[in-house]
């Protein structure tokens, strides 16, 4: 009987994913030991700032990951086990026995670098060693190296940015700051509930949260541009240098199209906007911060394409960011083109990242980037890495290729992982394997001169340096 360690022995070797011999001096020469920048994830400032200690594998590996949750479901595992109110342990025994099946999707590959480089647990995890490895990792857990500081400092983990709503009063940043953990933790501005006017009454609540936070009395319109821009000032002051916008579509009208101050006040007077007020309004107020931005010299970013909350039963069940989201086919360029160029136009259009979740739009976006890099910032405009149901090896290599034949892959900002686990952070090492093998390929193939020293570099910085110099930390 072939032991579970002797069956992993060929698997997730210290070549994992590497083809070729230049692959492998490209990885482990170049891109292996430089730090991680993660400059967009989901991580909890608090259990950053307070070193939180979890109490089980379970607490840190599979509450929230809808990832996981999933493929759970998919196998026909009740939602008791999931999100339910199962133990710890016996949620953990139902994500093992499930792992097996997962064959072929990202999520077993994760796993185990995970298990590994977390924990130096080299068995596959399944249904008979599943009990052995939550006993493994849940006493290691226990102690301070693996505490929520000490996960991040496991894997050089440089830098992070957190994803912080405008009402966010950023007190766990100042905490984290003040006590000066290996990790520096800086917020990003998320202000996608500032035009999410689908909800008179939801809307009306949190323009009341907007305005206590900034102390500007929101009435009008140019109050709550007033308010947005306080905000801005406030997150700049502890660090802030990007936003963040999550979006199924930029929309694009002729400025003036339709009153934005009668929008304003007719959604506060708690009456439902049409379509068309609805999307003149998210297109003005977007508009209206991108110039904020700009001003400060910050970073803007765009996740375009989900296609969210589509199970209304669960939806109402779980809540949103369950896992009932999917790739939408969302039209993108046409508007997308028109709102960059209304900001160009003014000069008013900041370092931009463009992250696309469907994947027939990659050229799209690869080709769109071109259309507003003005030699004034090295890769101003970027195609961002590989997002959500694409941060796998089959969609990074095709965002890589895109963005190689129509732009300029050596100036790329690299990998992030979106993320709200602190186990994540082997995603960045998955990216620089798959980075590695593509250009390790290209000169097995004779396509690429075997110039190690360049080659080297440009993979440096991809993985690190271009991040660093980009976003300027």
């Amino acid at each position: 009987m072939i032991s579970a360690t002797e069956k992993a022995s060929k698997f997730l070797t210290e070549d994992f994913l590497l083809k070729s011999e230049f692959a492998k001096i490209l990885y482990h020469d170049y891109a292996s030991k430089l730090p991680i920048i993660d400059y967009h994830c989901h991580l909890s400032p608090k259990d950053i700032a307070t070193n939180r200690k979890f109490n089980s594998i379970s607490e840190v590996w599979l509450a929230g990951d809808h990832y996981k949750w999933r493929a759970m479901r998919t196998l026909g595992v009740n939602e008791r086990y999931i999100t339910g109110n199962a133990t710890d342990e016996e949620k953990f025994q139902k994500w093992a026995e499930t792992v097996p099946y997962t064959l072929r999707n990202p999520l077993y590959h994760w796993t185990h670098l995970e298990l590994q480089r977390y924990f130096g647990i080299q068995e596959l995890l399944g249904p008979d060693t599943g009990a052995n490895i939550y006993k493994q990792t849940t006493a290691l857990l226990q102690t301070p190296e693996f505490y929520t500081q000490g996960l991040l400092k496991k894997m050089n983990v440089e830098l992070v940015c957190s994803t912080d709503d405008p009402v966010d009063n950023l007190e766990f940043h100042k905490i984290a700051e003040s006590s000066s953990p290996s990790t520096k933790l800086l917020p990003a501005f998320r202000p996608d509930k500032v035009y999410a006017v689908e909800n008179p009454e939801s809307y009306q609540a949190y323009i009341q949260q907007l305005s206590d936070t900034s102390g500007v009395r929101i009435n009008q319109y140019d109050d709550l541009l007033s308010a947005l821009q306080n905000r801005i000032e406030f997150f700049h002051s502890n660090g802030g240098s990007l936003s963040d916008h999550g979006l199924e579509q930029l929309y694009y009208f002729d400025l003036g199209a339709y009153d934005i101050k009668m929008i304003f006040t007719k959604i506060m007077s708690g009456k439902s906007l049409d379509k068309q007020e609805t999307q003149y309004f998210k297109f003005h107020t977007l508009y209206e911060l991108c110039k904020m931005y700009h001003a400060k010299g910050w970073t803007q970013q765009f996740h375009l394409g989900a296609l969210r909350n589509t199970n209304e039963r669960m939806l109402g069940i779980l809540g949103p960011d369950t896992g009932f989201d999917s790739i939408g086919d969302f039209s993108q360029a046409r508007a997308l083109a028109s709102f960059l160029n209304l900001l160009d136009g003014t000069d008013q259009l900041a370092k931009t990242i463009l992250y696309n979740l469907n994947p027939s739009d990659n050229e799209v976006m690869a080709t769109m980037i071109g259309n507003f890099n003005d030699g004034s910032v090295k890769g101003k405009i970027q195609f961002g890495s590989a997002w959500w149901f694409l941060d796998q090896k089959d969609g990074m290599e095709k965002q890589i290729n895109a963005l190689s034949n129509m732009g300029l892959l050596s100036c790329f900002v690299g990998m992030l992982t979106d993320s709200r686990s602190f186990l994540s952070f082997p995603r960045h090492e998955y990216f620089r394997r798959i980075l590695c093998n593509l250009i390790g390929q290209d000169v097995a193939n004779g396509e690429l001169p075997a110039d190690e020293v360049w080659l080297g570099k440009i993979v440096s910085d991809i993985s690190y340096f271009n991040a660093k110099e980009y976003f300027n930390f």
